[in-house]
């Protein structure tokens, strides 16, 4: 399997900009819950997990096989020739 060294390194460069500031909101939420006690701040800090945490889940989804399944067997057949 080979990679696209360029795609990868985007697709590196984006998550790392996407969980940097996914990393500041989920601070100044913490730092808004607790020393504030603004109830508010604990969406947001939940909100920066779930987008950190999905951009990490979007860089490594980037990194299977393009048309994996299409080069697969489709299935009850025999080597994908059909029944």
């Amino acid at each position: 399997m080979s990679f696209d060294p360029q795609t990868l390194k985007k697709r590196r460069n984006v998550m790392l900009a996407v969980n940097g500031v996914a990393v500041l909101v989920a601070a100044a939420s913490a730092v808004g819950y607790f020393a504030y006690a603004q109830p508010l701040a604990l969406a947001g800090f939940v909100a920066a997990l779930v987008a950190g945490f999905g951009a990490q889940i979007w860089f490594i989804a980037g990194l299977r096989r393009p048309n994996s399944a299409n080069n697969s067997p489709a299935r009850g057949t025999r080597a994908g020739r059909g029944a």
